[in-house]
């Protein structure tokens, strides 16, 4: 008997690790995955997203850590990834650059810029943040196993869940969303309907860096408390592709952005069922399950005929 009293609160204690550390690490992916389905939505593939997101943290650390709150970090976040989509904004739709080569300078300046400015700033040391309030749902909270993981969280979580129903809205009801569709799709159509393609498409590239740079702030103060070199491993690589699976359906990107979490924070939820794998093969798995997602669901992504394609006006 109390071997199964024992064995039932380790699978609860499990389950909440797991949707815990689910939603912790899929919430950075969940802010940068939105920004990426306004882009892409509009026409524009943002290869820059983990650039932007390493400008977001590292600016968002500096915002919780001088001015001692996490909504200052959160601020500066959005305000240096939106700076950072500005090159975006000029070279690629105003000046018709290739997309894909920007986006890629954009991260590979992001990654050298920020580690610059850290070894700067700290020199060889990295300070921590404290950890952030959280602020439970009351009744909801005690629910089992999910009570925790799902309804005593920052702020900034609730916020992030309320944007996606707000993103939702605005694709299906709003002529916001129609306009962006259009951009993506028939811009010439757009166009000739009195719409400019470029201010809409510069506003998405726009809102795409402010949510990139949130998630990157998000991972550096409320993920990781303290900002390291290329802190974002990979995150805003996986922010595309669940941009791309979700075929411009934002409850989707909420559904595959924990999936994915789920597979970033497996390592500690294994470590409390007691089952110790190989460190290579548990970071290996977030890789692993991406592929396999593409593999499956590939076929059923939608892409907008005019993704990456710069738009001029008047020609064929």
């Amino acid at each position: 008997m109390t071997g199964l009293l024992a064995s039932q609160l380790v699978t609860n204690v499990f389950w909440t690790s797991v949707i815990a550390g689910g939603l912790l690490a899929g919430i950075p992916l969940l802010f940068t995955s939105l920004g990426e389905t306004i882009s892409e939505r509009a026409g524009i593939l943002n290869i820059g997203l983990e650039g932007m997101m390493l400008f977001g943290a590292y600016a968002g650390f500096l915002g919780a850590y001088y001015g001692n709150t996490v909504w200052l970090g959160y601020l500066a976040g959005i305000a240096a990834g939106m700076a950072t989509s500005l090159i975006m904004v000029f070279l690629c739709v105003w000046l018709g650059l290739d997309q894909i080569v920007v986006g890629i300078a954009i991260t590979l300046a992001g990654g050298g810029i920020t580690s610059v400015l850290q070894g700067a700033e700290f020199g060889d040391t990295y300070p921590r943040l404290g950890a952030v309030g959280t602020t439970p749902i009351p009744l909801l909270d005690r629910i089992p196993v999910l009570g925790k993981s799902l309804f005593d969280q920052p702020l900034i979580v609730y916020l992030g869940f309320l944007m996606v129903g707000a993103l939702a809205w605005i694709f299906r009801s709003t002529n916001i969303g129609l306009n962006l569709r259009a951009a993506g799709e028939k811009p010439e159509a757009l166009d000739q309907a009195g719409v400019s393609v470029r201010a809409t498409r510069s506003w998405a590239a726009l809102s795409t860096g402010a949510f990139a740079g949130l998630g990157g702030a998000y991972l550096s103060v409320v993920g990781a408390g303290i900002f390291t070199p290329f802190i974002t491993q990979g995150q805003g690589y996986f922010g595309i592709v669940i941009a791309m699976l979700s075929r411009g359906r934002a409850g989707l990107v909420l559904v595959f952005s924990f999936v994915f979490g789920v597979t970033l924070s497996l390592a500690d939820s294994l470590q409390i069922a007691g089952i110790n794998l190989s460190t290579d093969v548990v970071n290996m798995l977030p890789f692993v399950s991406i592929i396999a997602a593409l593999i499956i669901f590939a076929r059923s992504s939608y892409l907008p005929p005019a993704l990456a394609l710069p738009y001029v006006r008047g020609a064929r």
